[in-house]
């Protein structure tokens, strides 16, 4: 069984993966791809974010779109993401400009939204429905700990907590250093699983099940997705190390009702 839907929206023919985890009644989770929206050159397409140079009345346009086509009840909660650890409770009094951070976790609705074009999004969602969580998690996140800062800030039972592991550059793509490997093992020696030999002194990293891993070692057990692969699939989505240059997608998950 694929692990998402796709669902396709008629207006600008925007295209988004429909997770397929089990959310509680009244939570609803969707992430972007690159298809649709109003981009041109790099950023041709659905381009979200604001920070990487493309023109912010097309992003806002594609913003707008966002909120239209998948009737959020407000605008995503946008943070500035800086590849740390630090999780935003969500209150309308923070102005994004001020949402320094790399997670979100809310217990009062609204719309969660985290940016990527290789990194990891992850979506939390907890069984009852009353909590939310939208964490940015590349290989400095995860070694500097956005999950376990993240799964803290949902403040519940581990085993209460549902994960969705969103787009992600893939365990066949992802080239790093020996030092980025030395880095988990650091930490945890079994995280050599999520490596294997590259050409020359490189390795491959497999991003998906390093996230695995940390979220078992905290007891979260109910983990969905971690299948789609950035960089391979060019025509689905933005990449950053496929282009250098380029737009980025949204991971969202959020209440129906405020």
């Amino acid at each position: 069984m694929p692990c998402c839907g796709v669902l396709r929206v008629p207006s600008c023919d925007p295209f988004f993966l429909v997770p397929d985890w089990p959310l509680p009644a009244g939570l609803r989770a969707a992430v972007t791809t690159r298809k649709g929206g109003y981009g041109s050159g790099p950023y041709s397409g659905f381009n979200l974010a604001t920070h990487v140079g493309d023109d912010p009345v097309v992003v806002a346009r594609n913003r707008s779109l966002l909120q239209s086509t998948l009737h959020l009840p407000e605008e995503p909660y946008w943070l500035q993401q800086v590849h740390g650890s630090d999780i935003v409770q969500r209150t309308a009094e923070i102005p994004e400009s001020k949402r320094r951070g790399d997670g979100a976790v809310s217990h009062l609705g609204g719309v969660l939204a985290i940016l990527t074009a290789d990194c990891l999004p992850i979506l939390l969602a907890s069984q009852d429905g009353r909590a939310i969580g939208a964490l940015h998690a590349g290989w400095r996140g995860l070694v500097g700990g956005v999950i376990e800062a993240g799964i803290a800030a949902m403040d519940m039972a581990p085993e209460e907590i549902l994960v969705y592991l969103g787009p992600a550059i893939g365990p066949t793509q992802y080239q790093v250093g020996a030092e980025l490997r030395a880095a988990f093992l650091a930490a945890d020696p079994g995280d050599e699983e999520g490596f294997r030999p590259g050409p020359g002194d490189r390795f491959y990293a497999d991003l998906p099940l390093l996230a695995r891993r940390r979220l078992a070692r905290l007891g979260v057990q109910q983990v969905w997705g971690g299948e789609h692969c950035t960089f391979s699939d060019e025509q689905l989505f933005f990449s950053y190390r496929r282009q250098g240059q380029c737009g980025r997608m949204a991971s969202l998950i959020w209440r129906e009702w405020p």
